[in-house]
């Protein structure tokens, strides 16, 4: 086992920042770590490496039991914060240099693992740059090349792709499978459902401090598989339309969004020519209907009553 809690806790005053978590993470593994802006997954990940320390509860990492993270056990761990951690005026060499000997490289090893890195993240021909003239999305990748330069067992990757275009973001999701293929374990936090879904072979999901489910993902689509999502777009949203389709049989929530309505509802496929038919009688114009998957977001809004973004 590379990570395992037992019972954590931290509070800030009043605040319960992480409410008595457990959670257990193998070796190879990808953990998705999914919940919105405020859940504890930063917080919890914080305390787990030793920034922070619980108020109570059990860490053990690499199989070892311990209070303080040691030396050794840092070594061992790359840590890609939420922030960007860079210095502006070091060249993008001389920041993986820096961060290199801070994990406890010197000699080739650090000639090494500075190559190596700068490599992984496709900043090579950008080695002798100074951040302040990089991209939002160059500056994530070199925030990444400073935590992997001395091959880490296992990446923490928190919250990696906040406030970048959607290109930097693929390059990022892609060097997660790298890392993960070159036997790294890995932990990802966010809260953009779609990026777990896309890298994370499990998932925990964290609010308000505490884990609400965690499984594969099909264990956690399995959570709300007799409850489907029908997306209906109309010509125009017309009064009483809300009112008619909940009467339909298996109709759990009906919610008005601009010219679409969003049905939760049982047996969808069953379901979907009465819930036509009912917003027809109302006087609708119906120009689409489908049936959504379930996903992560569903199993989120399903547990929580709200959004991830909310």
């Amino acid at each position: 086992m590379v990570v395992s809690t037992a019972g954590i806790v931290k509070r800030y005053k009043d605040v319960v920042a992480v409410d008595n978590v457990d959670l257990a993470i193998e070796e190879g593994e990808i953990l998705g770590l999914l919940g919105p802006n405020g859940a504890g997954k930063t917080t919890a990940i914080n305390g787990i490496i030793g920034l922070t320390e619980f108020d109570s509860g059990e860490v053990s990492l690499f199989g070892r039991t311990m209070k303080r993270v040691d030396r050794e056990t840092r070594r061992k761990i790359g840590l890609v914060p939420q922030e960007i951690a860079v210095f502006e005026d070091l060249s993008a060499e001389e920041n993986v240099t820096y961060f290199g000997r801070l994990y406890g490289l010197g000699g080739s090893a650090l000639t090494d693992g500075v190559r190596y890195a700068l490599e992984f993240t496709g900043l090579t021909e950008r080695r002798a740059q100074r951040p302040k003239s990089f991209s939002g999305g160059m500056k994530r990748r070199l925030n990444i090349a400073c935590a992997v330069a001395h091959r880490p067992a296992l990446v923490i990757m928190d919250e990696p792709t906040v406030g970048i275009d959607p290109q930097s973001r693929n390059h990022i999701l892609e060097s997660v499978r790298a890392l993960n293929n070159d036997g790294a374990t890995i932990i990802y936090t966010s809260h953009y459902m779609e990026e777990v879904e896309n890298v994370c072979s499990r998932v925990v999901i964290m609010d308000n401090g505490r884990v609400i489910a965690s499984g594969t993902q099909s264990d956690l689509k399995a959570l709300v598989a007799d409850e489907e999502i029908i997306d209906v777009e109309l010509e125009r949203m017309t009064p009483g339309i809300v009112d008619s389709v909940a009467t339909v049989a298996g109709v759990k929530e009906c919610v008005p969004d601009g010219t679409h309505l969003r049905i939760t509802v049982e047996r969808a496929g069953v379901r979907l020519g009465r819930i036509i038919e009912k917003a027809v009688d109302a006087g609708a114009e119906v120009l689409s209907a489908h049936v959504e998957r379930p996903t992560l977001e569903s199993v989120f809004l399903s547990l929580t009553g709200r959004t991830l973004r909310d």
